[in-house]
């Protein structure tokens, strides 16, 4: 029998849109699904953990992975680098493995430009208002931070048109569900299911 590939799913939002706690919720429900870790050259955030949420370098090291190509993608966000290393993802795709990507809009569509196979998700909130609230709630955020944010999910939102889907989290749970009715309705493309119907087609052909 064919050998199912995983699914390369791109999940991406302004910052403060809940993005990793639907990853995290999502991941716990889902055992066909794994988390590909970015680099950052960012601080670690309270409870953050290195290779869990984040592989935390110097601004040196990653751009040597830049240099030697082995980041799928890769952008500078609030002064920082962000990159996902590329060959976790091929080795677990190949296991049939749906692989998530958490990226800033700016490395997803980099990310768009230069792969066809892939969901692209993008995480909305339900008001700016909302989002300043949530941002406010995390206590880590100076006020010039909190308003380059702000500036920058602006921006971001006015990119959700590149997106396959756009799904409002305003209650987790619900969000959740949204997430995983997008992916088992993916599984089931024809581009996908291609090779079970050449299967059963040939089954038809030798009975």
């Amino acid at each position: 029998m064919r050998s199912e590939r995983g699914m390369l799913i791109v999940l991406s939002g302004p910052s403060g849109s809940g993005k990793g706690t639907l990853v995290k919720s999502l991941l716990s429900r889902r055992d066909d699904t794994v988390l590909s870790v970015s680099v950052t050259t960012r601080a670690p955030r309270p409870g953050e953990e290195e290779g869990v949420h984040y592989f935390f370098r110097t601004r040196e090291e990653v751009e040597a992975m830049i240099a030697e190509d082995s980041l799928l993608e890769y952008a500078q966000y609030n002064g920082n680098y962000y990159g996902t290393p590329e060959q976790p993802i091929r080795r677990w795709l190949e296991e049939g493995k749906n692989v998530l990507l958490e990226i800033e809009v700016q490395g997803a569509e980099k990310v768009m430009d230069h792969r066809s196979d892939l969901v692209s998700l993008f995480i909305t909130i339900p008001s700016m208002k909302e989002l300043e609230r949530r941002l406010r709630d995390r206590g880590t955020e100076t006020e010039e931070a909190m308003a380059g944010r702000l500036r920058v999910a602006r921006q971001e939102l006015s990119r959700a048109f590149r997106y396959d889907y756009v799904v409002l989290n305003d209650e987790v749970e619900k969000a959740v569900d949204r997430i995983q009715t997008i992916i088992d309705a993916e599984k089931m493309r024809y581009s996908r299911m291609e090779n079970l119907i050449l299967e059963v087609m040939e089954d038809a052909e030798t009975d």
